[in-house]
């Protein structure tokens, strides 16, 4: 009987990617060290989180090594979910702009 085979990956690449946790971590660390305030905190902030999410996502979910048809099945509704979530905060943002005006008169 032949033993089913799988793919394995090195483990050079987890190390890697752990390392690579461990310093955006650290840099999302010193932004609050370095009281870093305003927009740019929360810029750093976001762009940190994102990127350790995507390395966590590709690697330790595999989906760096999945078809392109399975990336799409599965990154493409949160996508559209989040231009729609933008669409309407814009559209509140007009709304709530618009009976402000009308109130203060």
């Amino acid at each position: 009987m032949d033993k089913a085979e799988g793919q394995q990956h090195p483990l050079a690449i987890y190390l890697w990617i752990w390392v690579t946790l461990f310093v955006l971590s650290a840099f999302s660390y010193m932004v609050d060290y370095f009281h870093v305030q305003g927009y740019l905190r929360w810029t750093l902030i976001i762009i940190f989180m994102l990127l350790k999410a995507g390395l966590i996502v590709a690697v330790f979910m595999h989906m760096a090594w999945e078809r392109l048809a399975l990336k799409f099945a599965i990154l493409v509704p949160p996508l559209c979910l989040l231009v729609l979530i933008g669409l309407m905060a814009v559209e509140g943002d007009y709304t709530f702009f618009t009976r402000l005006s009308e109130f203060v008169r």
